[in-house]
């Protein structure tokens, strides 16, 4: 295993919890909201993909909308004024995952230089990790916006290993979904895959450095490394 000179992370679902929404969907739409938030995730995702494909570049947040109204025209909801942009408002205030704070004090206290590489617009990440109290983890954010693709197009981990300022074998990319994973990897980056779920791998054919169920075991894993 190379030297780790720096860590690269993935924001949504690697150290934010995206279903955290569903309690503001459930408020809106009583009995729906972990449907709602499910599908609403998913089509989110699926829209990124389809936009890069289709190279009809939208920021983040207007896909995030664009998302939401499909998932309430197919679960057959009505979309209430203010809805789509009250809701919508909820992905800037994600929760961390219950270990992400105090796993990135450990790292920062251990002076590894942290990176956010997302699929998130600038003002997005920027909101999510400042309204969490954590911006004082980071050294840099970098966006999509600033190529106008989506992960996983290799120019984001591109640009990403351009910001950290270290070669990519040198440079620990962390992710809990899986296809962001296995671009990461098939890019060079080493990779830890945090799989929550305990799913099986992505056949993508690539494999992560490592796998472990939490970004804790990450840290643990990585000091023991240093």
């Amino acid at each position: 295993m190379p030297k780790i000179h720096a860590i690269i992370f993935d924001l949504y679902g690697t150290l934010y919890d995206v279903h955290s929404v569903s309690q503001a969907c459930e408020q809106a739409y009583p009995g729906h909201g972990e449907a709602i938030a499910r599908l609403w995730r998913q089509t989110q995702m699926d829209y990124t993909w389809l936009r890069s494909l289709m190279e009809r570049y939208a920021d983040f947040d207007a896909v995030t909308e664009d998302a939401l109204r499909f998932t309430c025209a197919k679960l057959g909801l009505p979309l209430l004024a203010g809805t789509v942009r009250q809701l919508s408002d909820q992905y800037l205030r994600l929760d961390p995952h219950p270990e992400t704070p105090a796993t990135l004090r450990r790292l920062r206290d251990a002076g590894v230089p942290m990176l956010i590489a997302s699929n998130g617009s600038r003002h997005t990440i920027n909101q999510v990790v400042a309204n969490s109290g954590l911006k004082w983890a980071f050294d840099q954010f970098v966006s999509v916006d600033e190529v106008e693709v989506f992960k996983p197009h290799r120019k984001i981990y591109l640009l990403a290993e351009q910001r950290a300022g270290y070669p990519r074998e040198n440079i620990l990319y962390v992710s809990a979904n899986g296809w962001d994973a296995s671009a990461a990897s098939l890019f060079g980056f080493p990779v830890c895959w945090v799989n929550r779920d305990g799913g099986p791998l992505e056949e993508l054919g690539a494999t992560p450095a490592v796998i472990v169920p939490d970004l804790a075991a990450m840290a643990d894993w990585l000091l023991d490394l240093r």
